[in-house]
């Protein structure tokens, strides 16, 4: 018995070591070497010229390094920022221009797009609130001649985004320090023509729009006589609404006899007969 479980036992124990053998070892994992990638230390507007203070080198995964990546601080310092970066977001060849460009507003501007600023208040302006990136409508107001009964409001740009609103000092009429707001849109060279026209001939307004409705509408214009039509025709409406009804006077009757003779007279509340 004793020989049979010793047996037994070196039988298992082969069996266990040729099935250990057979089994494949777990593969590892192949590791991507990481990849130096240059950064923004700071945030960087759009226009700035990048120095060498804004941008420093970090291990970025090399399985997850973006395309278009730059990997010495050379090959970007020096150049314009198209696209406004933040800190420590890759600098990508796509958001930097070239290095002949130079940099400023002139470097943020599409192929075949024109940037026009015009200068406006605070009604103008909507209060503070149309800032770079906005996208406003422009409305113009312009007066044909000397007839002011044909003066016209119509949206004759749509969409059109922002690209910087700034304060300039200039003096008034009596030489008195003023602020004028400067709006600068991003417009096409025929729509130029038309944001140029409104503002030297007429009056403009900016409309602020939701940054998401890129629907266009249908502007026909508005003339003065059909708006203060519009409102005469809603003031008589409501003046005839509240002028009280005209009530019926009663009529009196009198009846009185003359000699067999029968007569009747009928009066009114006022007298008359």
């Amino acid at each position: 018995m004793l020989i049979g479980a010793l047996a037994s036992g070196l039988l298992a124990a082969y069996v266990a070591l040729v099935y250990v053998s057979d089994t494949p070892a777990p593969l590892e994992a192949a590791v991507t070497p990481a990849r130096s990638i240059v950064v923004a230390s700071r945030d960087l507007p759009a226009g700035t010229i990048v120095q060498r203070e804004d941008v420093e080198t970090v291990q970025w995964p090399g399985s997850a390094v973006p395309q278009g990546f730059t990997t010495q601080p050379g090959d970007v310092v020096g150049r314009g920022v198209i696209v406004a970066v933040q800190k420590n977001e890759p600098l990508l060849q796509s958001k930097l221009a070239d290095k002949d460009a130079g940099g400023g507003l002139a470097i943020t501007i599409p192929d075949g797009m024109r940037a026009v600023s015009v200068e406006v208040d605070k009604v103008i302006g909507v209060a503070g609130f149309v800032l770079p990136g906005t996208r406003v409508d422009v409305l113009a107001t312009v007066v044909p001649g000397d007839n002011r009964a044909l003066t016209t409001t119509k949206i004759i740009l749509q969409n059109i985004r922002t690209l910087a609103a700034d304060q300039k000092y200039q003096q008034d009429s009596e030489g008195k320090p003023q602020y004028v707001t400067v709006v600068t849109l991003l417009v096409t060279p025929e729509q130029s023509e038309a944001l140029t026209l409104a503002a030297t001939q007429g009056k403009i307004q900016l409309a602020l729009r939701n940054t998401l409705d890129l629907k266009e509408i249908d502007a026909r214009g508005l003339r003065i006589g059909a708006l203060v039509a519009d409102a005469g025709s809603s003031a008589r409406t409501s003046g005839s609404r509240s002028r009280p009804a005209r009530q019926a006077h009663p009529e009196r009757v009198i009846e009185s006899y003359q000699g067999g003779s029968r007569t009747l007279l009928k009066f009114g509340t006022g007298g008359g007969r």
